[in-house]
């Protein structure tokens, strides 16, 4: 009667086990961009001649960040308010120091960064160079297609001087003066694109240093509040991006000069921290920002807007005011920033990458692998209690 019902018991739980383990789990659905931006206007993201144009990134199985990360379209909370219209083609609004996503637009969506990709940048050079180091630009680095600050060939410029320069005024100068001391363009994408992974930001590709349109340059909303949130963790970031404005010494032949910040919420949006502004012709304008108000620090990322029928800045206004309701009211959040995987090396000013999977990265054993193991152990379980009962009915065996 035990024996009968144990495999009973077996059987019932591998019928439950074994087709889920065949089955095929729901497709996610395609949103706008999931793979790649939508097709370049220009020729800037033509590959060099005999070079292939890089393959889209992977997309993750599961969306990072959660389940509803992978949602299409405007997401916020249920019984929130509808979040205000606005142009971009994305947008994510995060709590900076819990991680939450607070609501979204499409993500994950895969968008040109243009000049957002400088915070990426920025976190590594404030990794392998020091503060008080001296760049001296060279005719290549002081002749780039601007916006520029208007450095100098054979100028002397400390570190930190030059990242004030690269996140107040956008200066694609700053941008390539710090890829020649990196190790040149080439080292300095494959920096930043470790460090991207590192982090978790799984839809970024670099191609320029700069966000200059290039092949193969990818990000999205939540990549870019990824990797906002963990630059504001850095002090010499925060630091420089509230910073309305700073002197640029003299050099040979250029008398001395000040830069403005070119974030038009600094100063004007109440607790506003810095930011962030971009622009190219393929990926439009693209903004970061965040404030704090009443012990909470909001920050929102939009991609791919237009200036039109009002300004970008004024739309992310409207967003942090949202963000901000959201946050006072403690509606549950949409999703989750992963946890960056950093290595030691990294942190330390190194550049090999990381430790280990990022959160949300795929088991590689895998569900299937797991549940087949729970069903041979259950077996092996039963095999062991017939066994038993077998040798309790039968007697001692010779």
């Amino acid at each position: 009667m035990r024996r009968g019902l144990l495999l009973s018991l077996v059987l019932v739980v591998l019928s439950g086990l074994v087709p889920f383990a065949g089955t095929a789990a729901a497709a996610p659905a395609v949103c706008p961009d999931r793979t790649a931006p939508p097709p370049p206007v220009d020729t800037s993201e033509q590959p060099q001649p005999g070079v292939p144009a890089p393959a889209p990134l992977p997309v993750p199985t599961a969306p990072v960040g959660g389940a509803r990360m992978g949602e299409c379209g405007v997401i916020y909370p249920s019984g929130a308010a509808v979040p205000p219209e606005t142009t971009a083609a994305s947008w994510v609004l995060q709590d900076l120091d819990t991680g939450d996503v607070l609501a979204a637009k499409n993500p994950h969506a895969r968008e040109r960064p243009a000049s957002l990709i400088k915070t990426l940048l920025a976190l590594v050079v404030i990794r392998e160079l020091k503060p008080d180091q001296v760049l001296v630009p060279t005719a290549e680095d002081a002749s780039q297609e601007c916006t520029c600050v208007g450095l100098v060939a054979g100028g002397r410029y400390t570190v930190d001087l030059l990242l004030h320069g690269l996140l107040m005024h956008s200066g694609n100068d700053v941008a390539h003066t710090f890829a020649t001391a990196l190790g040149g363009v080439p080292a300095t994408v494959q920096k930043m694109n470790r460090l991207a992974a590192s982090l978790g930001a799984s839809d970024t590709r670099t191609a320029t240093p700069s966000g200059l349109d290039g092949p193969g340059m990818s990000a999205s909303a939540y990549d870019l509040s990824l990797i906002f949130n963990y630059a504001m963790k850095q002090p010499e970031f925060a630091a420089a991006i509230a910073t309305r404005a700073t002197q640029i010494p003299d050099q040979p032949g250029k008398p001395a000069f000040s830069i403005v910040n070119d974030n038009k919420l600094l100063g004007t949006y109440p607790g506003f921290l810095g930011g962030k502004t971009g622009f190219t012709d393929d990926a439009r304008h693209t903004y970061v920002g965040g404030a704090e108000q009443n012990g909470r620090r909001v920050a929102v990322v939009m991609m791919r807007a237009e200036q039109r029928p009002a300004p970008v800045v004024n739309q992310a206004r409207a967003l942090l005011d949202y963000g901000f309701t959201l946050a006072r009211t403690k509606t549950a959040p949409v999703g989750h920033l992963v946890s960056p995987m950093v290595s030691e090396e990294t942190e330390n000013g190194g550049t090999s990458g990381v430790t280990g999977a990022t959160a949300g990265a795929k088991d590689p054993f895998g569900v299937t692998g797991w549940i087949l193991t729970v069903v041979v152990a259950l077996i092996i379980v039963a095999g062991f209690v017939i066994g038993h009962y077998r040798k309790k009915a039968h007697g001692p065996q010779n």
